[in-house]
């Protein structure tokens, strides 16, 4: 039994591993533009302030499809672009990874704003970036996204996530990682 478990423990982390890897996922610019896009446009009409958020924002980093897969041992990773002044100025990568339970896979979207120039500055300078660890960020939640929350906007960064459901709530982006590749 054991023997058995090690085989399928090992399987699962090749597994996640190429789920994890650039290489398997990696889109073209134009592929990650098009899609960047489509969330963007998603963005507008599930979030009644979307507007007034992106005018504030000093830069956008937005992820449209972010794979998670787990059991017991899981991993995400997706492909995005930093946008600033309604340009794509850059393509970045985002991976984690996690243990505890969990089973089975799930899509998500991310939509990150910098709210500050020292906050965008600080992130667009790092050589991987750690939600969490390099910087603090305040997820927005349904109630709030309703109405442009003053106290909210004043955060350095904060972030929208969306299921096929909708926007989501009480996630954590802590521990994901996020690195500039070129599609």
């Amino acid at each position: 039994m054991p023997h058995s478990f090690l085989k399928f423990a090992l399987s699962l982390l090749i597994s996640l591993s190429l789920i994890c890897s650039s290489q398997a996922i990696a889109g073209s610019k134009v592929e990650i533009n098009f899609e960047v896009k489509q969330a963007l446009q998603r963005f507008k009409k599930d979030v009644v302030a979307s507007d007034e958020y992106i005018k504030l924002a000093k830069g956008m980093l937005v992820f449209p499809r972010i794979f998670k897969a787990g059991f017991g041992i899981g991993g995400e990773y997706g492909e995005g672009a930093m946008i600033i002044n309604g340009k794509t100025v850059d393509y970045y990568s985002t991976a984690a990874a996690s243990i505890g339970f969990q089973l089975g896979a799930q899509t998500k979207t991310v939509i990150i704003m910098f709210m500050s120039d020292k906050a965008l500055k600080k992130f667009r300078s790092s050589d991987g970036w750690e939600a969490g660890v390099d910087g603090s960020v305040a997820l927005i939640d349904l109630g709030a996204a309703t109405t442009l929350d003053t106290n909210t906007v004043k955060k350095p960064i904060i972030a929208f996530v969306f299921n096929n459901k909708g926007l989501m709530y009480n996630l954590s982006l802590e521990g994901s990682k996020y690195s500039k590749i070129n599609p």
